[in-house]
């Protein structure tokens, strides 16, 4: 049987189990074109949840569709040349065990690694913090780099690589033992709790001279901070909104745009990864060696057996995660 969760209904506020239904139906076949694919980790992401909300750069997830979500996993048959049965592929497959999968929309993974780097670090997720930061946030060295949701699976990588390209890194997380993790474990000069009383002030005591890079996650509230104490001619990489997709009703735009960003001439850009991946293989190499080295830690934190595919995501959002954040399904 092929195990699947569903997309049941669309949530008010916060996702819950009850927005998932779990499904057991036959194992697909493949047509030709197509491969069948059975998946081994799956990606938990706050994209997943930014899909219920409507059209983004893919479009809105519907209920009783399977639920999306990018996964690794193993070619079982194969109907198309270039893929045989045991290649490790990489594809949009959703939340199940099994898939048939049109060749197009799998990427076949040949990188001599653990296959538990392949579901982030040496993949989306790795990628974003790569290209988003050095691409679009452009740090030079003894530049102030801000990483909104350090801790979390992006936001620990761009903290690194940004330690790497030889800036002074602060990072905001939520809660005294992440950004003390932050700090002792990755390498990060200050960690600021975001949701403690007095973050503002924390945050400009943790940049003294202002930020000249800001790597966006969240939005909200760490944005309109970062905003104020932009360097003239910061760049802003905006990377995710994570703090308003688990909400009933997203909160305002800073009130600082336009303003700030006219009077201190910054440069806010949007990205999708992509947008990059005519050059993954380079980027993916220059990761792999970092890691080899030792000079940036893959942070992994996965929960075993589809079944927690909910828990999982619903976690995610509470802030039970530290790193990249999968499910280890087979």
């Amino acid at each position: 049987m092929n195990r699947q969760w569903l997309y049941a209904r669309q949530p008010r506020g916060k996702i819950t189990p009850d927005t998932f239904q779990w499904r057991e139906t036959a194992i697909p076949q493949p047509q030709p074109g197509e491969a069948l694919v059975r998946t081994r980790l799956l990606s938990l992401d706050p994209a997943n949840r930014a899909w219920m909300m409507g059209k983004t750069y893919r479009d809105a997830l519907q209920p009783g569709e399977v639920m999306n979500g990018f996964a690794v996993g193993v070619v079982v048959e194969s109907r198309v040349s270039g893929l045989a049965k045991g290649d490790i592929v990489e594809g949009d497959w959703g939340w199940q065990d099994y898939a048939a999968v049109p060749a197009r929309r799998l990427t076949k993974r040949t990188v001599d690694a653990p296959i538990e780097l392949l579901i982030g670090p040496l993949s989306v997720t790795g990628l974003t913090a790569y290209f988003g930061l050095l691409e679009i946030g452009q740090p030079r060295p003894g530049d102030t780099v801000l990483v909104s949701a350090a801790a979390g699976a992006v936001g620990s990588m761009v903290g690194q690589i940004a330690r790497i390209a030889g800036c002074r890194v602060v990072g905001t997380a939520g809660g005294k033992e992440k950004c003390d993790w932050l700090t002792r474990e990755l390498g990060f000069d200050a960690a600021v709790d975001y949701k403690s009383d007095n973050a503002f002030r924390a945050l400009r005591a943790a940049c003294p001279d202002g930020i000249d890079v800001y790597f966006d996650n969240t939005g909200g509230p760490v944005l309109d901070m970062a905003l104020s104490l932009m360097n003239l001619r910061g760049r802003v990489a905006c990377c995710g909104n994570v703090s308003q997709y688990d909400v009933e009703k997203p909160g305002p735009g800073p009130l600082t745009v336009p303003g700030l960003v006219v009077v201190k001439r910054l440069r806010l850009e949007g990205f999708i990864v992509m947008d990059f991946y005519d050059r993954r293989a380079e980027a993916e190499a220059r990761l792999a060696r970092w890691i080899a080295e030792g000079r940036l830690k893959a942070e992994l934190d996965i929960l075993d057996g589809l079944e927690r595919a909910p828990e999982a995501l619903i976690g995610l959002f509470e802030g039970t995660n530290r790193g990249k954040r999968a499910v280890r399904v087979s």
